[in-house]
């Protein structure tokens, strides 16, 4: 039985604040230009064994540039009519999340066991561009078979005794319980998802997860994976050593025959994402086989994965690579030039997909592969690296960037559950990539008319200007440094019209300035987003708190000029007109406080009856969080969907008993 109702919004705000839940109080402050910013010092890490995910180390920042950079940076702005070379048009959800099947259930537990931390975090990205975008897949849908039920109603279940590959993948099992799951929260949320179809069997291929999905998620289901890094298929012996770029052509061509043979399945076009290679095939080679021609009609989007590096040898000695230091590479994520040049093998393809009418994503990235680097991949360093990095993409003109999510034992997650040997008053970890996300949303905003420009001219501080309908309307200033000193602060003398533009002078009165601080690029947790933050290792509940903090900076309109300073390390991102500022800005929000407690306090009774297919914390062993070793570099819900429902309306997770 499926159940759908609605909830007054009188109805859930009474049940909100009257919700009981914890705040992180902020310790040792920093004042820079009046908001907070909450800095954890160096913290010894030679004895941690820990699960990656919450691992101290912490790396000693670069040294300051020498010479050093400029402390006065001129941006000329045209006033109207756009300026050279802007990006194509971007949605303000281009920043979004990719999450490895296999630990899905971390993160989102089941239909009837929303974890609202997870609600919040989306909530935030979707109260400032009206929608977020997610993919749940990975290496660990290639052979992920859906199944009509599991033992003791798990959702998701690794058959750890037949991994593959040298990252030990292990065969999923799942139920369309992961189906209604994501139904659930698009309902709260408006969040949209990718999912993958098998590719490990194609004789013939397992299209439940096609069927179910489109029957479960709707429109809210935005395409199906059709194979995840194919090029690697080979040498992680999931192929002939002979397997090709043609070979791929011929299986999808044998895919989409099946799909148009398939009664179950009612939309056959512009569903399938191709060909997410990683770095083995070029994607013109693959281009070259005429994928896109031929089979354009049921082709939505075109993809790739990429990771600046990995650090494959540290977690599987077994390949006998050589370890890095992530004290030696940690340069390599602080200067603009690590993404340019990372960008540069795609500019031919983002240019191909615009003239074919495709949407170009990055459907996998973070700072590393398997796992990311301890000091880098958890650090503000790595907030600052994704931002400009998800910029460079939106200027090269990819439409999405999908930032992955592990498990307990990856440095790079944007957010990550706490362990389920923890009790619940053990909150959710953020991390610096998830911040990025969230400015990424306020720098694109949710007009979806967002141009982007690179205008930077020294690596250490890269610059961007965002133009909608032909106006500036934001500019994105970057600082790498880390200098105690104040000396590498600099200052961006904002101009709009006037100087060589051959325009009159535009420059408005006064800005808004909102700042993304800490200490150190090597800082960990407790950054700061306009004066808010989402705390330390196990303090946040995914809600921002602290008071927000808007900077007005006061312009010369006779020298037609505005300055605003951007501390080392920073990045400010100026609201040249006070709609940009409002757009991003809502004037209320619904988001969902945690109430829940291990015991009895704070919970929830319900009829056991109620709850056949609900469990609390389960199916989550053996996790592993590497996704690429070897590399070079209005929905229907079913009954306990509606508890579900009913549970987040409340600001409750429900806890219950295992009904056996």
């Amino acid at each position: 039985m499926r159940l759908c109702f609605s909830l007054s919004l009188s109805f859930i705000w009474a049940t909100l604040v009257n919700a009981q839940y914890s705040v992180y109080q902020p310790k040792n402050q920093v004042i820079f230009g009046g908001s907070a910013l909450n800095y954890t010092g160096p913290a010894a890490a030679t004895n941690y064994t820990g699960s990656a995910a919450y691992d101290p180390t912490v790396l000693t920042p670069p040294a300051v540039p020498n010479p050093p950079i400029p402390t006065q940076v001129p941006v000329q702005l045209t006033s109207s009519g756009g300026i050279p070379n802007l990006s194509i048009p971007q949605n303000g959800g281009f920043f979004g999340f990719s999450i490895e099947m296999s630990v899905s259930n971390q993160v989102c537990e089941s239909s009837s066991y929303l974890q609202v931390p997870f609600l919040n975090l989306m909530a935030n990205i979707v109260e400032r561009v009206g929608w977020v975008q997610v993919r749940v897949g990975g290496n660990s849908q290639e052979n992920a078979e859906l199944v009509a039920s599991l033992p003791n109603g798990t959702m998701l279940a690794k058959d750890t005794n037949n991994t593959s590959g040298p990252t030990s993948t292990p065969p999923l099992e799942f139920t369309t319980d992961l189906l209604y799951l994501m139904a659930n929260i698009s309902s709260l949320t408006n969040t949209h998802w990718f999912l993958g179809v098998p590719f490990f069997n194609t004789t013939p291929f397992s299209l439940g997860i096609v069927q179910n999905g489109q029957q479960i998620l709707g429109d809210y289901l935005i395409g199906l994976q059709a194979g995840n890094e194919p090029d690697l298929y080979a040498s992680h012996g999931h192929r002939p050593s002979t397997y090709s770029q043609f070979d791929y052509f011929g299986e999808v061509g044998t895919l989409i025959q099946q799909i148009a043979s398939d009664a179950l399945i009612p939309k056959k076009d512009n569903i399938l994402i191709v060909p997410s290679v990683q770095v083995l095939w070029t994607p013109e080679s693959v281009w070259n086989t005429g994928i896109v021609s031929s089979y354009s009609s049921s082709i939505i989007s075109l993809a790739v994965e990429r990771y600046p590096d990995d650090n494959c040898a540290a977690l599987y000695p077994a390949l006998g690579e050589t370890v890095q230091n992530p004290q030696d590479i940690f340069i390599n994520y602080l200067q603009h030039n690590a993404s340019t040049n990372l960008v540069s093998s795609y500019v031919n393809s983002t240019a191909f997909a615009v003239q074919n009418g495709k949407s170009f994503i990055m459907f996998e990235t973070n700072t590393a592969s398997c796992s990311g680097f301890p000091g880098i991949s958890n650090s503000f360093g790595a907030a600052l690296w994704a931002l400009d990095w998800a910029l460079t993409m939106a200027y090269s003109n990819f439409t999405a960037a999908l930032f992955h999510v592990g498990g307990q034992n990856a440095y790079y997650n944007p957010f990550t559950p706490p362990p389920t040997n923890q009790s619940t008053f053990h909150q959710w970890t953020v991390g610096p990539v998830y911040y990025s996300a969230l400015v990424m949303a306020e720098v694109l905003g949710p007009h979806n008319t967002s141009q982007v420009v690179d205008l930077t001219t020294n690596v250490n501080t890269p610059i961007y200007a965002v133009y909608e309908n032909g106006a500036p309307t934001k500019v994105a200033l970057f600082n790498f440094v880390t200098d105690s000193t104040g000396a590498s602060t600099y200052t961006a003398t904002i101009s709009i019209g006037g100087g060589t533009t051959g325009q009159g002078n535009a420059t408005p009165s006064q800005v808004q300035v909102k700042y993304l601080l800490a200490d150190s690029v090597s800082a960990k947790g407790n950054f700061t987003w306009a004066g808010q933050t989402l705390g330390n290792n196990f303090e946040s509940d995914g809600r921002l708190v602290g008071d927000l903090n808007v900077t007005t900076v006061q312009c010369d309109t006779a020298a037609n000029t505005c300055a605003v300073p951007v501390p080392a390390p920073g990045f400010a991102l100026v609201f040249l007109t006070s709609d940009s500022l409002s757009a991003v800005s809502p004037s209320s929000t619904v988001t969902y406080p945690t109430t829940a407690q291990t015991r009895t306090l704070n919970t929830i009774f319900i009829d056991p009856s109620m709850l056949a297919t609900s469990y609390g914390h389960s199916g989550m062993q053996d996790v592993r969080g590497a996704t690429s070793p070897g590399s070079s570099s209005a929905s229907a819900l079913r009954a306990t969907g509606a508890l579900a429902l009913f549970a987040a309306a409340l600001g409750a997770v429900v806890v219950a008993r295992r009904w056996l």
